[in-house]
């Protein structure tokens, strides 16, 4: 039997010529991630544990984004204690303010993963980079400490699920709202415990911050991880971050798939998740009815340089509407350089907008935008879940820029088209 992507990447990092769906492994890791709030947690698994070293000080990423700059002692105390750790055993990839980014945009943006590669990362959305072509998962704290100190962790490799991705994608449509609507279509459990893998003719649509998107939300259908096939565009991005050797793997011919879902990018329209599920996807174009608080841009989902030229496009020369918070996150030190340089972070100032150091802050209902009961948020992150960005009876509605920035300046949801044609 033939093997998918996510299966031969395994299947070398276990050191067997093949691997099966359901088989348990022992893998070993090119990276292990954290970040302020998980990092702490593994951290003291480590030291109880008896552990005295890193498997690899330059293995290991340590990202503080979460509640940084510190929104109070607690956070202060935790990045503390990363940063004591780090310092500790020599890390070489600890990120911290004035350094850091958004953890799952800085990765790939700083040359952390290339294709091929196994990651872990104790946050879920670590499976953002298999948009490199990458396995890349989420997992506990407590694994973390593991991977920190042996470098290896087991795994129960996936079954697959098939994106056939065909047709190009319509002005304004982008990468969030292909996983929005594919969200909708399967729900939040349609790929429980496997590997989402896009493939097919509409994959050269779609760009690097298309795919980062997409990866990044495998998990909202419940999937292990995402993963692209790596080519010419994948090639393009490593040639500018990734100096070491790499390996691109392809499935089979004869992989076995638990079912292929085909999906016209040409159909695809500008699409809102609503309140309180990324599943609950629905026409942007129907969000009239829909009064809205705030927006936020921004986010390891949505946080890139092509993220903010989109929502810079529909902002410029136009200013929110009346009533309306807007909250511009760009997701790293980078990002926020070329906003400047490119006169983005001017065009958010001119439409009303605050522009924030790179933070998760918001995404999390943690800091930086929290909502009130009542308020409504249309925003970029990937989770709209009860209480998600602050009270539980605030709601939260998952855009693409484009759709947020056009709300904003309706103060209502809105598809971006019905704002530049106005």
């Amino acid at each position: 039997m033939g093997m998918t992507m996510t299966q031969k990447i395994l299947a070398r990092h276990a050191g067997l010529s093949s691997v099966r769906p359901g088989q348990l492994i022992q893998a070993k890791l090119d990276l292990a991630l954290g970040n302020d709030i998980t990092s702490p947690v593994a951290i003291n698994e480590f030291e109880a544990a008896g552990f005295e070293g890193v498997f690899d000080p330059e293995r290991i990423a340590l990202v503080m984004d979460h509640f940084t700059p510190n929104k109070d002692i607690k956070a202060a105390t935790q990045c503390k204690q990363c940063r004591t750790f780090a310092r500790r055993f020599g890390l070489t990839h600890y990120y911290d303010v004035g350094a850091m980014g958004i953890e799952h945009a800085l990765l790939p943006e700083q040359g952390l993963v290339a294709p091929g590669e196994a990651v872990i990362g104790a946050d879920s959305h670590t499976c953002t980079y298999g948009a490199l072509g990458a396995f890349s998962t989420g997992v506990g704290s407590t694994d973390l400490a593991a991977a920190m100190a042996t470098g290896e962790l087991w795994f129960k490799v996936p079954s697959a699920l098939r994106v056939n991705l065909m047709g190009e994608l319509r002005p304004y449509v982008t990468g969030k709202d292909v996983i929005l609507t594919l969200i909708g279509l399967i729900g939040v459990d349609g790929a429980r415990y496997q590997s989402l893998e896009f493939t097919g003719s509409g994959l050269s649509a779609l760009s690097m911050a298309d795919r980062l998107t997409i990866a990044n939300m495998a998990i909202e259908a419940g999937a292990k991880n995402g993963i692209f096939p790596v080519d010419e565009i994948t090639r393009s991005y490593l040639a500018e971050r990734v100096d070491r050797d790499w390996t691109a793997f392809e499935a089979d011919p004869d992989a076995e798939y638990e079912r292929t879902i085909d999906l016209d990018l040409f159909e695809i329209d500008c699409t809102v998740a609503y309140p309180h599920l990324p599943e609950n996807a629905r026409p942007a174009r129907d969000g009239h009815g829909v009064a809205i608080d705030q927006i936020v841009i921004g986010s390891c989902t949505n946080g890139t340089l092509a993220d903010m030229a989109a929502a810079a496009g529909i902002l410029r020369g136009r200013h929110l509407a009346d009533g309306v918070r807007g909250i511009v996150i760009p997701a790293t030190q980078q990002v926020y350089r070329d906003c400047i340089r490119m006169g983005y972070t001017e065009v958010f100032l001119d439409a009303g907008c605050i522009v924030s150091t790179p933070t998760c802050g918001p995404c999390l209902g943690g800091h930086m935008g929290c909502l009130a009961a009542g308020e409504r948020a249309v925003s970029t992150t990937n989770r709209n879940f009860v209480g998600r960005m602050g009270h539980v009876e605030s709601e939260v509605y998952l855009a693409s820029p484009a759709v947020a920035a056009a709300s904003g300046i309706a103060g209502f949801i809105c598809h971006p088209e019905e704002v530049m044609h106005s």
